[in-house]
């Protein structure tokens, strides 16, 4: 974002935006148990700011993350204290607009196929370059989803995955990523566009007009 304050902490509508993310979560009633991993120096602040304050029946732990996205994630996974059958979600922090509809969804698809991942179909012309930026040609658009998070996965599964990618060096844009190269399948869940990750400048103005419209719709007075 360019600022003094890192993504995950900057209001939405006044409120820290992994505040808002962590709540659709906590008010869920879908799970056992939530991780928050985020970086060591930041978890008496998240423990402080973040967490406190928010009713939930799941146990919440809040661990340090490592130097990247996967091996955050990894870290995630081994701090669970559940079985190799259970479900778990991933999910990006900076993605609050995930609707609690979305996670039933995952958890019953992963209970289903063993892997998941929500995504939304490409709505614009995608174009594959070479290194020089020009185009080699046009990808069937039909074919073609942008993933997004959450991604569910039984816990066994996507551990095993997360350690083979750790043992050969292996670096995956995304979760679902690491359990492909197992062999195993990962079943596509129609996601929302809405359900957009926060990454620039740009992203927060689209957010702060999705919060506005929520928050002004019918029912929500």
């Amino acid at each position: 974002m360019g600022g003094s304050i890192r993504k995950p902490y900057l209001p939405l509508g006044g409120v820290p935006i992994l505040k808002r993310t962590l709540t659709v979560f906590t008010q869920s009633g879908l799970f056992e148990e939530i991780i928050l991993v985020v970086a060591a120096t930041e978890t008496a602040f998240c423990r402080e700011q973040i967490a406190d304050g928010l009713s939930t029946s799941s146990t919440l732990q809040i661990i340090a993350g490592g130097r990247d996205r996967q091996e955050s994630v990894f870290l995630g996974l081994a701090a669970s204290r559940g079985q190799a059958d259970d479900v778990v979600l991933i999910h990006d922090g900076v993605r609050p607009f995930v609707s609690t509809e979305v996670l039933s969804q995952c958890l019953e698809a992963t209970m289903a196929y063993g892997a998941c991942l929500t995504a939304v179909a490409a709505y614009d012309t995608l174009k594959q370059t070479d290194d020089d930026g020009r185009i080699v040609q046009t990808l069937p658009r039909d074919a073609v989803w942008m993933a997004q998070t959450p991604q569910g996965f039984r816990l066994g599964l996507i551990r095993d995955a997360h350690r083979q990618a750790r043992d050969e060096g292996f670096k995956g844009t995304d979760d679902g990523q690491l359990v492909e190269r197992l062999g195993q399948a990962v079943t596509i869940v129609p996601g929302s566009r809405l359900n957009i990750k926060i990454t620039t400048p740009e992203d927060l103005q689209l957010a702060e007009a999705i919060w506005r419209h929520a928050r002004n719709a019918p029912g929500n007075d």
